[in-house]
C-alpha cells in the first residue's frame, strides 16, 4: 500500500495540472498559457505535497516521541520500585545483622552467667567435703548433720536443675491507677519450679543459695531473664511499665554489670517500659560502685523505684538525684502512721506536715507513691484521701504467670551461634530451652 500511494498521488497531481492547463487553453489562453498553467499546477501540487508530507512526518515523529516518553516513564517507575525494593532488602539485612549481633551478645552474656553459676555449684560440694567433721560429735548429731546436709544438697540440686532446665517463671501483678483502677504498671516476680511443677518461693531457695554464695549468680540470671521477657511484652504495649527487681549485688558485679549495661544500650526503647526496683535499706546503704552504675542506667533513660519502705522521712533531693521516680509503701503501714495533732491529721514520722500533703510533697520532687499490699476497700478510701494515685495488692489482682507462648517468643533463637558455646551447661541452657 505504501508503494502504491506515491503513484496514486503523482497521477492525481498530473490530472489536476492537465485539467488546469486544458481549461486555460480552451478558454482562449492559447497553447503557451495552457502549458504554463500545467507546469505551474504541477509545481504547486508538489509544494503542497511536500508540506503535507512534512506535517505527516512531524506528526509521526511526535507520536514516536510520546511513545518514547511513556516508555521512559514506565522505565523510571520500574527503576524506582526496584530501588525501593533494594533499599528495603538492605534495611532488612542490616536489621537482621544488628539482631544477630544482639543475640550473640546475649548468648555470650548468658554463657558467662551459667559458667559462673556452675563454678559456684561445683565449689560448694568441694568445700563441704573438705571441711572436717567434728570427731567429738555424737552419733545422733552427726546423723542430724548428715540429714540436713542431704536435704540442703537436694534443694541445691533442685535449684540448679530449675535454672538449667528453664523452669523459671515470670509472674506479673498489676499496679492500678486510682480511683479508676486501670492497670498502668506491672510488677514482675521470678519463681523457680522443681521437676514436679511445684513452685519454689524465694524464701525457700534463698535458704540454700545464700550460704552457697549463689545469690548474685541467681539474681543476675533472673534479671537477665526478666529483661528478655520485658522486651517482648514492651513491643506489644509500650504504654505499660514493668517493675523489675535489681539487687545491689547485681549493680556491684564487675563482670555482669558491664555486659548488662551493653545489653540495655542496644534496647534503649525499653527505658519507658522497664523500672528497676530496689529495697529502701539497700538503697540507703549503696556504695560508690552501685551509685555509679545506677547513674549509668539513669543516663540511658531508665528509672528506679524503692520498695520495702519503712521510713517515710525520705531524703527527697537524694531520690531526685538518683532518678527514683516511685516509692512503694505498705497500705496498712501508711495508715498506721496516721495520727492527729492539734486537730489535724499528720504522719507520726513527719508531724509538721499534713498527711494529705505528703504525696504532693513527693510529687514536687518527681516521686509518685504506690500503696502496696492493698487488701480491702476501706484501705482504698483512706488512700484516696491521702491523694495517692497508685495502688497494688490482691484487691486489684494477684500475681499471675506469663503464658509459655510468651516466654517462648521472648527467648532468642540462636542455632547458628551454638558452635561458639564452649561450656556444656551453657549449651544445655541455650540449646532451645532457655
Amino acid at each position: 500500500m505504501r508503494r502504491l500511494t506515491p503513484a496514486l498521488l503523482g497521477a492525481s497531481y498530473l490530472c489536476i495540472s492537465l485539467t488546469v492547463g486544458l481549461s486555460l487553453w480552451r478558454n482562449g489562453g492559447g497553447w503557451g498559457a495552457g502549458v504554463s498553467a500545467f507546469v505551474a499546477s504541477i509545481g504547486l501540487c508538489m509544494a503542497l505535497h511536500g508540506i503535507i508530507a512534512r506535517l505527516i512526518e512531524n506528526a509521526a515523529i511526535r507520536a514516536e516521541i510520546d511513545q518514547v516518553r511513556e516508555a521512559h516513564k514506565i522505565l523510571i517507575d520500574q527503576v524506582e520500585r526496584l530501588d525501593a525494593k533494594v533499599t528495603e532488602v538492605a534495611a532488612v539485612a542490616a536489621q537482621d545483622h544488628d539482631k544477630s549481633e544482639e543475640i550473640a551478645d546475649e548468648v555470650h552474656m548468658l554463657e558467662g552467667l551459667v559458667e559462673r553459676l556452675q563454678q559456684r555449684l561445683e565449689e560448694r560440694p568441694a568445700a563441704a567435703a573438705a571441711s572436717p567433721a567434728g570427731g567429738s560429735s555424737s552419733l545422733a548429731a552427726r546423723l542430724g548433720h548428715n540429714s540436713a546436709h542431704r536435704s540442703t544438697g537436694l534443694l541445691m540440686d533442685t535449684v540448679r536443675e530449675a535454672l538449667t532446665e528453664n523452669r523459671v517463671d515470670l509472674y506479673l501483678q498489676p499496679i492500678v491507677g486510682l480511683p479508676q483502677r486501670k492497670t498502668v504498671f506491672y510488677e514482675s516476680f521470678s519463681r523457680l519450679r522443681d521437676e514436679t511443677g511445684r513452685v519454689l518461693m524465694p524464701a525457700e531457695y534463698l535458704s540454700v543459695a545464700e550460704p552457697g554464695g549463689l545469690v548474685t549468680a541467681i539474681d543476675n540470671l533472673l534479671l537477665f531473664r526478666c529483661v528478655q521477657i520485658v522486651r517482648r511484652l514492651a513491643a506489644k504495649d509500650r504504654r505499660v511499665g514493668i517493675f523489675c527487681n535489681i539487687s545491689m549485688a547485681s549493680l556491684g558485679d564487675e563482670v555482669f554489670f558491664p555486659q548488662f549495661i551493653d545489653l540495655l544500650k542496644e534496647n534503649r526503647d525499653l527505658a519507658d517500659a522497664l523500672i528497676f526496683e530496689i529495697g529502701q535499706a539497700a538503697f540507703d546503704s549503696r556504695g560508690a560502685i552501685q551509685a555509679r552504675n545506677m547513674a549509668k542506667l539513669a543516663e540511658l533513660g531508665f528509672r528506679f523505684s524503692l520498695d520495702k519502705v519503712v521510713d517515710l522521712d525520705l531524703d527527697l533531693q537524694d531520690l531526685a538525684r538518683s532518678d527514683v521516680k516511685f516509692i512503694k509503701v505498705g497500705a496498712q503501714m501508711l495508715l498506721d502512721e496516721l495520727t492527729e495533732v492539734d486537730g489535724r491529721l499528720v504522719l507520726r514520722s513527719l508531724p509538721d506536715l499534713a498527711a494529705e500533703d505528703y504525696a504532693a510533697l513527693n510529687r514536687r520532687y518527681g516521686v509518685e507513691i504506690i500503696a502496696e499490699k492493698v487488701e480491702g476497700e476501706r484501705q482504698v478510701v483512706d488512700i484516696l484521701e491521702l491523694d495517692i494515685r497508685y495502688g497494688q495488692g490482691h484487691l486489684f489482682g494477684e500475681p499471675r504467670a506469663i503464658r509459655d507462648a510468651v516466654l517462648a517468643e521472648a527467648t532468642p533463637p540462636a542455632p547458628a551461634l551454638r558452635p561458639q558455646l564452649s561450656h556444656p551447661l551453657a549449651r544445655r541452657v541455650i540449646g532451645g530451652r532457655y
